[in-house]
This record gives structure tokens, C-alpha cells and sequence, in this order.
């Protein structure tokens, strides 16, 4: 008998927990993602080029995460495709068949010989994240004006110093692990703008307060990023926003000013700082493409936030689809605890687990204080309705093709703004290379209220879905179309050479069955009654891929 195949798409927190899981459950697996390591955003490493002596030094938790990668990567059982993208999911003809086929494109998206190939798995988990969302201001297209988490990524991943005088703005809990990463890397930062009110964000943080007993790591987390803070003297301001930001071909002023709980600004309040980089985040959007391919059920999601939609799935993590799963923030964004657990719970059903198993509960227990984390999270960290006060006629909304707020407002007007093709055809909006990935959900809530339907959740099947429905989910060549898929995977398992012994990376296929090696991850899940599968023959010789970017998660 051979084993049961897992194909695991991305290799985040709830990726790799998921494959650690499925190997624990006996199953084969196939683990992808785009960059050249495991990890994801919150794990993002410095390629092997740098040889990082203190990767820790900008990592959270990195010697958990390292035993973890360590053991998924040399497993026998595992074969890691590094530098690959999921550009297609197939259906089956009949949804009883199975999971959709999977193609891939191996290799970064830039290079010249990238090759593809076809894998048809006996379950597939997806855990392929979430990227920033950011509300549109006058001035946002300037250089020098990021997202929060491509400047995360930037200093996480090479190293990179934005600038002298930075500002970090937006709302959530997320701006203080990038001040923090950004103070480590050597960047001066002026000061980190909370838009929630204090009276908000206590609101929804002291809601039901003994729930946040099960979050006791979260509080050690923020004394880190307060004393972080503290000790280079960087203030932390509730109720206060970036609002402009000025420029001669870059960044070099942002305009702050003080807003209400519904976010409208506080006239006289604004002030005007110099600085050469601004990063600001508004939240996340979870990354729908290949769940919709894959035909998943979409719903509200563990947030109370109107118009919020995640993959739905059910306490196994299984998706409306047949051998689906789903796990991270495509469910709900509740932090990395949370995606791992997730993560474990999907990987070890999908590798063929007992999902009657007692060790499951206590992953679940975990999941679901996840999940009520996400609700307290969105209440006290609600986007304003108020915001588009900020916006001036010739605002950029859509920054890939310059499309303006007036022209946005024109498209929605009159009985043809009804169609949001015959808008989008008209504006231009969400046609660029980010095919509304970033401008999406802001230019659909703009429609909404220029037709008069005010920040309600939209009609289902109108325009805050249609920016995830691509067949093609990243960009294929017609060159790489028209070559004959790999018949063989062009990655096999890591030799144990490339990692070194390391903590956590043994020779035993499964020295510790535990999905995630967390102290706190709960019991250890035993060995499903699978018979062993013998490892892969190797493969051919493929020459090693250029340096990948990794900046799948955070695409501006």
C-alpha cells in the first residue's frame, strides 16, 4: 500500500504545522510555497546567501519555528518545493472524484526557466495567507510610503533600513511588531499612530475580559513591544491617523491629525512631521484566489466586520469540497497560535489522522480561543466609516493605473454603475499588474456609498468578491503553457546536509508526532495505524533556482 499524498500550499505557520501533522498522521507530503524558506511573514528568514548569525534577533519565537522546519524538511516522507507558485486549480468532473488538480510553476515568477507541472493529491490544505490592506489617502502612491507589512518583509528579509525618519500608522496590533522589527534593523522610528480610539480599543479588549486569560502569551508579547518602544523613546498615539502625505517624487512630509471613533478628522489638529518613509496598514484581506478556484464556500468569518468574507469550514477544517482543507488566515485572521493550530487540526485529518482522536481537542480548544481573539480583534479595531472624508477629488485609488476618487464616484453614478464591469472597463480600477488584490474592496465599498448604499456588506456575487475570482491565479508565461509538464517533481526531500543536525531534526521519520513542537500546542498526536512508505528514489538533477524574493504574502 502507498501512502496517502497531502498536498500542503504554503509554508507559513498553519502550512507547516499542517505538514508536520500530515507526516505525523502517516501520510506523504508535498509542501509549496513561493519563497526560497518555510516560514511566511511571521517567520520570514534572510536567504541562505546572507548566513544570518542572529536570524532571532527579528524573530518571534525563531528557535521553536527552526526545530519545527528542521523536522518537516527532512523528513523522508516530505518532498518541499521551494520557489513554486500555484498559477491553477482544475476541478474534478465530479466533485466525489476529489480535490481539484493542482498546477504549478516551479521556479521565481521572473526568471527565464521556469518550468511546470501537475499534481493530483489525495487532499490538498491550503494555507496560502493574507496580504495588507491599506484605505487610500492623498499622496499614498508616493515612494516612500509602504505597506506595513511589505516593510516587515523588507527588514526581515534583507535587512533593509527604510529610513531616519519614519512614522508607522494605520490600526491594529500589528504596527507594534513592525516598529519593533524596524528599531531592530537600525530605521529611526517618529512615532506609531493608533486611528482607533483609546476608548474604542478598550471597548473591545476589556469585552468579556476572562477570555483573555487564554491569551497570556499575547500580554508577554506586548510588554516586549512596549519596553521596545520605550526604550528608543518612540510614542505610541491613540485616535490619531496619517492623512496626507507630501512630496516632491517621494515621501518627505506626513500630514497627522486627530480622529473620532467613526474616523472622521478633528479639525485643527493636524500636524505635518518630515520623514522619508511612512508604512501603514488598515488590516488584512485574506488571499481567496485558490479557495474560489478550488469552488470553497465563502462566509463572514470569525470577525464582525460587514463584508468580511473567509473560507468556511467545519471543526476539522474541511472546506465545502471534498478533501479540501483550509487553515490561517484564509478562515479568519487571529494570529499565528491560531493559524498553527488550525494548521495541526487540518493536516492531521487531511494525512488520514482519526479525527476522534483526544489529543484533537486540545487544538481545538486553541483554535477557537484563536478565533475569539479575531472577534475582539475586529471590535477593537474597526475601520471608521468616516474615512473617505480624507479624499480629495484627485486622490489616486487604484495606484497600478492611476484611476482617480472622482472618477470612481463618475463610474458609480446613473443606471451603467450599476455593472461593476462597465466600471471597472471605465475607470480602469483593478486592471494593473495587483488585479485589485489592494485596490478592490476599497473601490467596491466607494461604489456602495456613491449609489447611496452606505458602508453596508455588498451584494453577494457584486464587486467586493469579483477581485478574487481569476481562473489564473499568478501570472504564467505562454512559453511555459506550451511546455510539457515535469514528469518528475523537481525538488526532492532537503538532504540532511543542507540544515545542519540542528535542534529538532532527527533521523527518525517521526521522533515526535506532536504537529507543533510548542510547549503549549497541547498533547502529542500518536501514529495513525497507516503502514510505512518507503522514502522517494531521488529525483533527476534539476540545476538550483536564483534567489527567490518571497514577497507572496505582502504584495505592495
Amino acid at each position: 500500500m502507498t501512502a496517502r499524498h497531502t498536498l500542503v500550499v504554503g509554508a507559513g505557520p498553519g502550512g507547516l504545522s499542517a505538514a508536520a501533522a500530515a507526516l505525523a498522521a502517516g501520510a506523504r507530503v508535498t509542501l509549496i510555497d513561493s519563497a526560497e524558506q518555510p516560514g511566511g511573514q511571521y517567520n520570514r528568514a534572510l536567504p541562505d546567501a546572507y548566513a544570518a548569525a542572529r536570524p532571532d534577533r527579528v524573530q518571534h519565537d525563531w528557535d521553536r519555528f527552526d526545530a519545527l522546519r528542521r523536522r518537516v524538511l527532512t523528513h523522508p516522507r516530505c518532498t518541499w518545493w521551494s520557489g513554486t507558485e500555484v498559477w491553477a486549480l482544475e476541478r474534478q468532473a465530479h466533485e466525489a472524484a476529489g480535490p481539484p488538480t493542482v498546477h504549478v510553476a516551479h521556479g521565481p515568477a521572473d526568471g527565464s526557466a521556469r518550468r511546470r507541472s501537475t499534481v493530483t493529491p489525495d487532499a490538498l490544505v491550503l494555507a496560502v495567507g493574507a496580504h495588507d490592506r491599506v484605505l487610500p489617502f492623498p499622496g499614498w502612491q508616493l515612494p516612500g510610503v509602504f505597506t506595513a507589512g511589505a516593510a516587515q518583509a523588507m527588514v526581515k528579509g534583507e535587512r533593509v533600513v527604510l529610513g531616519n525618519q519614519v512614522v508607522v500608522a494605520g490600526t491594529g496590533p500589528f504596527l507594534l511588531p513592525v516598529a519593533d522589527s524596524l528599531l531592530e534593523a537600525g530605521s529611526s522610528v517618529i512615532e506609531v499612530l493608533e486611528a482607533s480610539t483609546r476608548g474604542a480599543a478598550a471597548r473591545g479588549w476589556l469585552r468579556r475580559p476572562w477570555e483573555l486569560a487564554a491569551q497570556a502569551g499575547k500580554g508577554g508579547e506586548l510588554l516586549e513591544y512596549g519596553a521596545a518602544l520605550a526604550r528608543h523613546r518612540v510614542p505610541y498615539r491613540f485616535g490619531r491617523a496619517v492623512t496626507e502625505v507630501r512630496g516632491d517624487g517621494r515621501a518627505e512630509e506626513a500630514v497627522t491629525a486627530r480622529v473620532r471613533q467613526d474616523w472622521s478628522v478633528v479639525p485643527g489638529t493636524e500636524r505635518v512631521l518630515p520623514v522619508d518613509a511612512v508604512c501603514v496598514t488598515h488590516g488584512f484581506s485574506p488571499l481567496l484566489e485558490l479557495p474560489l478556484a478550488a469552488g470553497c464556500a465563502l462566509g463572514p468569518g470569525p470577525s464582525t466586520v460587514p463584508g468580511d468574507e473567509f473560507v468556511t469550514v467545519d471543526g476539522d477544517q474541511h472546506t465545502s469540497v471534498r478533501q479540501v482543507y483550509a487553515a490561517g488566515e484564509i478562515t479568519g485572521v487571529a494570529g499565528a497560535p491560531a493559524a498553527r493550530a488550525e494548521g495541526a487540526v487540518a493536516g492531521w485529518i487531511a494525512g488520514g489522522g482519526d479525527p476522534g482522536h483526544p489529543a484533537l481537542r486540545a487544538l481545538r480548544r486553541k483554535r477557537d480561543q484563536g478565533r475569539a481573539f479575531a472577534r475582539r480583534l475586529a471590535l477593537a479595531h474597526a475601520v471608521g466609516g468616516a474615512w473617505p472624508g480624507w479624499l480629495r477629488p484627485e486622490t489616486v485609488i487604484c495606484r497600478c493605473e492611476g484611476a482617480s476618487y472622482a472618477s470612481v464616484c463618475r463610474a458609480a453614478e446613473g443606471a451603467e454603475g450599476a455593472d461593476a464591469r462597465a466600471a471597472k472597463l471605465g475607470t480602469r480600477a483593478g486592471l494593473g499588474p495587483c488585479q485589485a488584490r489592494v485596490c478592490g474592496p476599497t473601490v467596491a465599498e466607494l461604489r456602495r456609498r456613491a449609489q447611496g448604499d452606505g458602508p453596508a456588506p455588498p451584494v453577494p456575487g457584486l464587486p467586493a468578491a469579483s477581485p478574487h475570482h481569476r481562473p489564473i491565479a499568478q501570472p504564467i508565461r505562454l512559453g511555459e503553457l506550451a511546455q510539457a509538464p515535469l514528469d518528475a517533481p523537481p525538488h526532492g526531500p532537503v538532504p540532511d546536509s543542507d540544515l545542519g543536525p540542528g535542534p529538532g531534526a532527527h533521523p527518525d521519520p517521526d521522533p515526535h508526532p506532536d504537529p507543533d513542537p510548542a510547549p503549549d500546542s497541547g498533547p502529542h498526536l500518536p501514529h495513525s495505524p497507516q503502514p510505512p512508505h518507503p522514502p522517494h528514489p531521488p529525483h533527476p538533477p534539476h540545476p538550483p533556482h536564483p534567489p527567490h524574493d518571497g514577497t507572496k504574502e505582502k504584495r505592495q
